[in-house]
């Protein structure tokens, strides 16, 4: 059996709440990456901000990243699945919400993140086709 721990990119960075999105978009660039998971002072997962989201919600409406906090962009619920969950649930789930990266959490820890690049790279074509299909026409 797969599971999400089989195919999640392993090592992912934090932004904490009240990091400003300038940091965060920094802290992209540096790691090149589109996305970050968000979490509080205790380690939680609380949400995941991408490069979009700060385009669209703070430099879209001239708000300036220096001020804007993480957490001022982070949306509730976030969707995570834990890392022994089986590969076919991790694709129901993205697909179902139409997520292109999924957090993994081991015991309400963040563990990893599946992105769609890491499925291509793991699983068989006509799986990651179907996922991409699923999400394509409105995806977050």
């Amino acid at each position: 059996m797969t599971t999400a721990r089989d195919v999640m990119h392993r090592g992912c960075e934090c932004l904490r709440i009240n990091d400003s999105l300038a940091e965060a978009a920094r802290r992209m660039a540096e790691l090149n990456v589109g996305s970050l998971p968000v979490c509080d002072e205790n380690g939680q997962l609380k949400g995941i901000i991408t490069d979009r989201d700060i385009v669209v919600k703070c430099t879209a409406k001239d708000k300036n990243p220096a001020e804007v906090k993480a957490g001022d962009l982070i949306e509730a619920p976030v969707r995570s699945i834990d890392a022994n969950a089986d590969i076919d649930e991790v694709l129901h789930q993205m697909a179902e919400h139409k997520i292109r990266r999924m957090p993994v959490l081991e015991n309400k820890e963040l563990v990893g993140i599946i992105s769609q690049a890491d499925l291509a790279a793991k699983l068989p074509q006509d799986k990651v086709g179907e996922l991409m299909e699923a999400i394509s026409a409105t995806s977050r």
